[in-house]
């Protein structure tokens, strides 16, 4: 595995974190047993990853709890979650506080070392700043978490109101963001991230546009319809990125470009399969894309805003 440093928290996590929550929910929506979902967390944590993100909305916190029980607790660095939206209001700062807490009960821990305000919306940013930052300060004061973070909206916020705000406070230790290679938008946030020593955590890597061909073709079929790509692209628009000296097909590339964007320090992926767990990491610890494909990659579709953002109705990347 190989390892960074979480911007100016000074965690030192690995470069793949696995996502407990998505889709799959580590399979427990397919069918899978706890028992399996806790032998998969483990065996991410025995390949080296040792960064595991989930949320209350998750229902994974207990699992998590069983897999990381009898380790050294600072083996592991749990990043978590509370959602800030209710309807079209915020969560009160009272309902987040109690979620805190059931998080932590759950884990079987006393701190998180990251906890995330989730789906941070950009017309929200300002009361959640106001309201419920201080109050969660003071429960980093009591020791319950270490280091306070944020994650945009997706796909509601497309403009990336969130993270622009986030980019210029001093407030947040870490931001989690959507980017994949036909959603290059977010890369414009990432040096003033660098800059602030905020730690960067991506999610929606790959999701379904990568891994099912057919949803690829949709999607490009879309943008050509809206006039924002040729229709030349409709037959093969990202096979040029599988090659002898490139990627092995298109969810590698995918796992590839975003690993080695700059000042992007943790590539977040979700999983049911202990067998696609281990692909998923052997794509992380490969080489970055070609220069040659990376600039194709954004010259072609860096315009391009909400590709391939739609909920996925598979797991397995």
């Amino acid at each position: 595995m190989d390892y960074t440093t979480l911007g100016r928290t000074g965690l030192k996590v690995s470069v793949a974190g696995l996502g407990c929550g998505g889709v799959s929910k580590l399979g427990l929506r397919d069918g899978n047993s706890e028992a399996q979902a806790v032998a998969i967390v483990q065996h991410a944590l025995e390949r080296g990853i040792n960064l595991l993100d989930t949320a209350r909305q998750y229902d994974t916190e207990a699992v998590i709890g069983r897999a990381i029980k009898g380790r050294p607790r600072d083996s592991v660095v749990i990043s978590g979650k509370a959602q800030t939206k209710r309807g079209d209001d915020i969560v009160p700062v009272a309902k987040m506080l109690d979620d805190l807490d059931t998080s932590l009960r759950l884990l079987g821990t006393d701190y998180m070392d990251v906890f995330h305000l989730q789906g941070a919306r950009p017309e929200h940013y300002d009361r959640l700043v106001a309201e419920h930052v201080p109050a969660l300060l003071k429960e980093r004061d009591k020791g319950k978490f270490r280091f306070l973070g944020i994650t945009e909206n997706q796909p509601e916020d497309a403009m990336h109101g969130t993270a622009a705000r986030v980019v210029t406070d001093d407030l947040w230790d870490v931001m989690m963001i959507a980017l994949h290679m036909l959603h290059q938008g977010p890369r414009s946030f990432l040096p003033a991230a660098r800059d602030r020593g905020i730690g960067v955590m991506v999610m929606y890597a790959v999701r379904n546009i990568f891994s099912r061909p057919e949803r690829l073709r949709k999607s490009i079929g879309e943008e050509i319809a809206a006039g924002n790509l040729p229709v030349a692209m409709a037959h093969d628009a990202l096979g040029f990125l599988v090659h002898p000296g490139g990627a092995k097909d298109l969810v590698d590339a995918a796992f590839r470009y975003v690993r080695h964007e700059p000042g992007v320090d943790v590539t977040l992926f979700g999983t049911g399969s202990i067998a696609h767990l281990d692909a998923n990491i052997a794509s992380l610890l490969g080489p970055g894309l070609p220069e040659a494909d990376r600039h194709r990659l954004g010259e072609h579709f860096g315009h391009l805003v909400l590709a391939g953002l739609e909920k996925p109705d598979h797991h397995f990347h």
